[in-house]
C-alpha cells in the first residue's frame, strides 16, 4: 500500500510527450493529459521486451497476459485462466483459458500459444526458471496441459509472471526479434520504442479486461538528473525518486512510497581462489571471504539502520536475508545492534591478528578484498562506502569499486564480494541464490555458496506437499537449529537494506491500492495500472 506524503497546491501546465531528445523535452498541449501520461519510472530492459527471455518476472508484463495474477495474500487468481487444477502427484497442471482473449492484431490467443510459450521460454534458458517442465501440451483451443519432472511448489510462479506470445508458427508469431516489437493480449500494444530514450504505447483495442484508464502511455528512459529536471518542468506526471534526491523534488507533487522486498546486501565469494575460472572466464574465489570468521565478523560490525538512514534517506529498513517478513524466511532471523567487541573476538580465535597499520593478517594473507557495486548507482554506492568504514574498526579493509555490469560479470562476479540486489514475492529466489547446483548460474549463487544440508532443505522445499509445509523447510534452510545460509549459520551474505520505493506523481494521479514490490524500481508500480485515475477536470 503506498503511502502519500502531503502536498501543495498549484496551477500547472500538464504536457505530454510525443518525442524526446537527449537534451530536451518537448510538451504538448494540456487538453491530451487525461489520456496521456508520462512516466518517468526508469526499467529498460536490456533484452527487450520478451518474456522468454526475463521481461516481466519483476513486474507485471504491460503487452502480454499471464496465466493468473497473484493477490496481495499470495493466492491466485484469475487472468487468462479461468479455472486451473493440480494433479494429486503435483506433476501436472490442467488450465481452462477465456475463449475472448486476442492478441494486438485481433487473431485470437489459444492453448497452442500458451503451450509454445511455456516449452520456447524453457528451452531460451532466460530469467524464468522452467527447468521442472517436461511439456506444455494444447489439449484443445481452450485448454492447455503443462507436466513436470517432478514436483515443484514454486512453479506456479510462472503461471503469475511468464507473459504469452503468438507461437512462432502463426502470422506474427515468435521470433528472434520480438523483444523489439512484441505482440500479446495484455493491456497495451507497442508505438514505438527509441532505446535508451522513450518508448510510447497506446490501448490494445482487442484486450479482453476493463479499458485501459489512459489512452497513451509515454515511458522516458532518463537519467536520474534528467528525470529530476523534467519533474521540475512539471513535464512527466510519474517519476521514480532515487532515495538521495528525494528532498528535490517539487514539493507541489506528491511523494507515493511502495512498500517492498526489495533488498541491497553484499555477496561473499565462499570459496578460496584456486585458480579456477566459471564458464564466462570470470577467475572465482577469494580466499578472504572464504573465512566465515570475516563473513560473521562484517555482519556484526555493520549499523543496519544507519546504512537506512545515510544511504536511503530514510526510505527503508534493516535487512538481514533476503526475504524479511515473508512466510518463507524466519522472523527471528536478526542481529542485535553492532558488536564491534565480538566481532574483534571472532576475528583474533579465527588467527587473524592484526598487524602494526592496523590491517589483520592470517599466515600472511591481509584482510583486504574488493567491493564492487554498478556504476551509477549512487545508492549502492553510499551502501558500499558506509558499510566499509563500519568493519575498519575491525581492521577488515573492504575497498569500494564502481564496475560497469559488463564487467563486473566478467571479471568480478565471482571473486569480488558484490553489492547486489534482490527481492522477490517468490521463495523461488531463495532457492536460486543458495542452492549448490546453481553455483556460478550468472547472477544466482555466484559466491558458489554450499552446503549439503541447506540444498536438502531447498529440495525438500520444492517437494512439499503444501505451501504450509514448504515454508517450514524454506525457513530451516535458513537456520534449522545447527547450520543454515543465515546471519547465524553461515553468513554467505551481509543484508544491509530493504528499499521503499519512493515514486513523485501528479497531485491529480490516482494510482490506487499498491501492494508490495519486489526487486526492481520501476515497472512493478504498473502491475495495477488498471485501477489508475486521473482525478482533475
Amino acid at each position: 500500500m503506498p503511502t502519500t506524503m502531503p502536498i501543495k497546491p498549484r496551477r500547472r501546465a500538464v504536457c505530454t510527450l510525443a518525442s524526446l531528445c537527449v537534451a530536451c523535452l518537448l510538451s504538448t498541449s494540456p487538453a491530451s493529459a487525461k489520456e496521456t501520461l508520462t512516466l518517468a519510472i526508469g526499467g529498460e530492459p536490456e533484452q527487450g521486451f520478451d518474456p522468454l527471455l526475463g521481461w516481466g518476472q519483476y513486474g507485471h508484463p504491460l503487452f502480454q497476459s499471464t496465466l493468473l495474477t497473484q493477490s496481495e495474500d499470495f493466492s491466485p487468481r484469475p487472468a487468462l485462466a479461468t479455472d486451473w487444477s493440480l494433479s494429486d502427484d503435483r506433476r501436472t497442471w490442467q488450465l481452462t483459458l477465456r475463449d475472448d482473449a486476442r492478441f494486438a492484431d485481433g487473431t485470437p490467443l489459444t492453448a497452442e500459444d500458451v503451450a509454445y510459450t511455456f516449452n520456447a521460454a524453457a528451452e531460451a534458458g532466460g530469467r524464468a526458471d522452467l527447468s521442472a517442465l517436461k511439456r506444455a501440451e494444447a489439449i484443445n483451443d481452450h485448454r492447455v496441459s503443462i507436466t513436470l519432472h517432478a514436483p515443484r511448489i514454486t512453479f506456479i510462479d510462472q503461471l503469475y509472471s511468464l507473459g504469452i506470445v503468438p507461437a512462432a508458427r502463426r502470422e506474427n508469431g515468435y521470433d528472434e526479434d520480438y523483444g523489439r516489437k512484441p505482440l500479446g493480449s495484455g493491456p497495451y500494444r507497442l508505438v514505438e520504442w527509441q532505446e535508451g530514450e522513450q518508448l510510447i504505447v497506446e490501448r490494445n483495442p482487442y484486450f479482453y479486461g476493463p479499458t485501459p484508464p489512459f489512452e497513451r502511455l509515454v515511458f522516458l528512459f532518463t537519467g536520474e538528473d534528467t528525470t529530476l529536471r523534467a519533474a521540475q518542468a512539471g513535464q512527466v506526471d510519474l517519476a521514480s525518486v532515487p532515495p538521495a534526491l528525494d528532498d528535490a523534488y517539487p514539493d507541489s507533487m506528491q511523494r507515493l512510497v511502495m512498500q517492498s522486498v526489495d533488498n541491497r546486501g553484499i555477496l561473499f565469494p565462499t570459496v578460496p581462489d584456486r585458480g579456477e575460472q566459471a564458464k564466462n572466464g570470470a577467475p572465482i574465489g577469494n580466499d578472504v571471504t572464504a573465512d566465515p570468521a570475516i563473513r560473521h565478523a562484517i555482519n556484526l560490525a555493520l549499523d543496519r539502520n544507519t546504512l537506512v538512514e545515510v544511504a536511503l534517506n530514510g526510505h527503508g529498513r534493516a535487512a538481514f536475508s533476503p526475504a524479511d517478513d515473508m512466510p518463507w524466511s524466519r522472523p527471528d532471523e536478526i542481529l542485535d545492534a553492532p558488536d564491534l567487541e565480538r566481532a574483534a573476538a571472532m576475528l583474533d580465535d579465527a588467527g587473524w591478528q592484526r598487524s602494526d597499520d592496523g590491517l589483520r593478517k592470517k599466515h600472511g594473507q591481509p584482510a583486504r578484498f574488493r567491493l564492487s557495486y554498478p556504476s551509477g548507482d549512487i545508492t549502492r554506492q553510499w551502501l558500499a562506502e558506509a558499510s566499509t568504514e563500519m568493519v575498519r574498526p575491525l581492521g577488515i579493509d573492504m575497498q569500494p569499486t564502481r564496475r560497469p555490469w559488463n564487467e563486473l560479470r566478467r571479471e568480478a562476479m565471482h571473486q569480488d564480494a558484490v553489492l547486489f540486489g534482490w527481492g522477490s514475492r517468490s521463495p523461488q529466489e531463495i532457492y536460486t541464490l543458495f542452492h549448490s547446483r546453481h553455483a556460478g548460474d550468472g547472477y544466482f549463487n555466484s559466491g558458489f555458496y554450499a552446503n549439503a544440508t541447506v540444498d536438502d532443505h531447498l529440495d525438500a522445499a520444492q517437494a512439499a506437499a503444501s505451501v504450509e509445509q514448504a515454508n517450514r523447510h524454506w525457513r530451516d534452510a535458513q537456520w534449522d537449529g545447527d547450520t543454515g545460509y543465515g546471519v547465524h549459520g553461515d553468513a554467505a551474505w551481509a543484508w544491509l537494506v530493504n528499499l521503499d520505493h519512493v515514486y513523485a506523481a501528479d497531485a491529480c494521479l490516482d494510482v490506487g491500492e499498491l501492494g508490495v514490490a519486489p526487486h526492481g524500481h520501476g515497472w512493478p508500480i504498473t502491475a495495477n495500472l488498471l485501477d489508475w485515475r486521473w482525478t482533475c477536470p
